[in-house]
């Protein structure tokens, strides 16, 4: 089965054209300022990192972006017509919020990533969904594997994050093991938790989002809850802004867009700053920095809509310090195999699982069982209901010799009526 791939694009534009860089660069503010990057910044801005971005490609001659974007393979080959040239809007939007320098005198002008010395590795994995070979890119058999293909490819090229601002329903073989295999290098994989929430209690699960070693990033909106777009689920590990967020696109252009595409691109640049920082830190250990050093956080201390809470560049880099001096990589023969089989203990190779127990319950005894189980509740129905009788007599009984004492001695009449009264009143409880 083919499964659609998804580019999660920006819900609004709001400049086909150039626009004045000071509109730009100030209607970033609030999301720089949410984020904390200029405390970070006195530590590190990114340089020394590659940041792949998985996506619909990006344009490396838009001013906020040249100089620092290496130009990966077309994995999306043959699904447009020949001559068909890439749109690469969406990711040239992702790039930016990770790595855009902005341009002009001090680098001023336009948009600025979360780390703006970074470079980026585009790796075309997607097609906008309005290119002419958008159906045929998600129907054939092809194409089923270009992300896992993309994964490896930015691996061993030297990529220390991977932002997936991608989704799809559910992941291959392949993208699993491509995601061990980076996670055995050390790399940190970041992916947008989807954008199917609005109206829904509990939204679906997005992949590569997902899976197990990978970063599941929701949106926040201005207020820093969840935006109502933002899927909500179990796996949601963290959020950053995802409204009306600010980025560049082809030609010079720039963009504002809502979703966890954005909020995704924002915690793959603050992930950037953690490995420029501290380059051996494992991809676990930048989670937690990621997870311990956040704004926001839930009353109970987790939330499926925003994670543990909204990142915070300068925090996470706090934490990451304090975990610098710590392991947390699985070792032992095997551990970092992708394309090994789960083994059976520590200090072994892989070895085959113990067949499944199967437990045959016995029919005839539940029924039995269930039975005696009956006839008890009946019983106890039985004899509820013949003290409820035997109550009911007992009161009309004191009654009548009431009313007959009554009759006798006028003076009794109070005195005969406040018994009756409390017995019925505990009968009707008891009853009830």
């Amino acid at each position: 089965m083919i499964l659609a791939l998804a580019v999660l694009a920006p819900a609004l534009v709001l400049a086909a054209a150039p626009a004045r860089a000071d509109q730009v660069r100030g209607s970033q503010r609030q999301v720089l300022r949410t984020l904390d990057v200029a405390h970070a910044w006195r530590l590190t801005r990114g340089a020394g990192v590659l940041v792949a971005v998985l996506d619909s490609g990006v344009d490396p001659r838009h001013h906020d972006l040249v100089g620092s974007v290496v130009t990966g393979p077309d994995l999306t080959r043959g699904a447009n017509p020949r001559g068909t040239p890439p749109r690469r809007l969406h990711g040239t939007y992702m790039a930016s919020l990770i790595a855009g320098h902005g341009h002009g005198p001090g680098r001023s002008d336009g948009v600025i990533g979360v780390a703006p010395a970074a470079r980026v590795l585009s790796v075309r994995v997607i097609l906008e969904d309005d290119e002419p070979g958008f159906h045929a890119f998600n129907s054939q058999a092809r194409f089923e594997n270009v992300v896992a293909r993309g994964i490896r490819y930015a691996v061993d090229k030297g990529a220390r994050v991977i932002n997936m601002s991608i989704s799809k329903d559910r992941p291959t073989r392949q993208e699993r093991a491509a995601i061990r295999y980076a996670v055995s290098k050390g790399v940190v994989l970041v992916a947008a938790a989807g954008n199917d929430g609005a109206g829904r209690r509990d939204g679906p699960y997005s992949y590569p989002a997902s899976l197990p070693g990978v970063i599941s990033v929701g949106a926040a909106d201005h207020g820093l809850h969840k935006a109502s777009f933002s899927n909500r689920n179990s796996l949601v590990q963290v959020a950053a802004p995802g409204v009306d967020v600010f980025g560049a696109g082809p030609g010079d252009q720039y963009w504002v867009g809502r979703g966890t595409s954005q909020a995704t691109a924002l915690v793959s640049g603050v992930a950037a700053l953690i490995k420029a920082r501290y380059p051996r830190m494992s991809p676990a250990l930048v989670a937690q920095a990621l997870t311990t050093g956040v704004t926001r956080r839930p009353a109970r201390g987790y939330d499926p809509g925003v994670g543990f809470g909204v990142v915070n560049a300068a925090r996470a880099l706090a934490e990451a310090a304090r975990l610098v001096r710590h392991r947390h990589t699985a070792a032992g023969p095997g551990a970092q195999d992708a394309d090994l089989p789960m083994s059976a203990g520590l200090g072994a190779g892989p070895a085959p699982l113990p067949p499944v127990r199967v437990v045959r319950r016995d029919t005839g005894m539940i029924t039995l069982y269930g039975g005696i189980a009956l006839a008890a509740t009946a019983g106890t129905g039985v004899s509820l209901a013949a003290v409820v009788v035997l109550l009911r007599r007992g009161g009309r009984g004191r009654r009548a010799r009431a009313a007959r004492g009554a009759r006798r001695t006028p003076g009794n009449v109070r005195e005969a009526r406040g018994p009756v009264a409390a017995g019925a009143d505990v009968a009707s409880k008891y009853v009830a």
